[in-house]
């Protein structure tokens, strides 16, 4: 199988040392993805941030939103489920993912509310 790092645009990942998505086959997996330039937005707009981020690497690795089958969510306050949980149903009401939500202490920049991994497939 071939191994296709996508980049992205987030500023940790020269620094880290890691891939925005990594196709490997059909399958592309989607690091955790945080609101990179939205860190004085609410939660909404956080994850709305983080779903754009993540239907953009899907697309330049050759799938999208639709292929997702599977979502993980990191949020730092348990009372913003109920409006992460809004924005991902807009995103994939449709589809309806395999999702995980959990609550962290805290993420990478401490703005951020919300950070998402995704993975998704690649029709043949």
């Amino acid at each position: 199988m071939i191994r296709k790092n996508i980049p992205g645009t987030s500023p940790f990942e020269p620094i880290i040392g890691f891939s925005r998505a990594v196709r490997i086959g059909n399958q592309v997996h989607v690091s955790g993805t945080g609101p990179v330039g939205a860190d004085a937005v609410d939660v909404s707009e956080q994850t709305n941030r983080c779903l754009d981020l993540i239907a953009t690497a899907l697309k330049n690795a050759g799938s999208s939103v639709e292929h997702v089958y599977r979502t993980r969510m990191y949020l730092t306050h348990a009372a913003d489920w109920e409006a992460v949980g809004h924005v991902h149903g807009k995103f994939f009401g449709q589809i309806r993912p395999a999702a995980t939500m959990v609550v962290v202490a805290a993420l990478l920049n401490p703005a951020w509310r919300i950070e998402i991994e995704a993975d998704a497939w690649i029709p043949e």
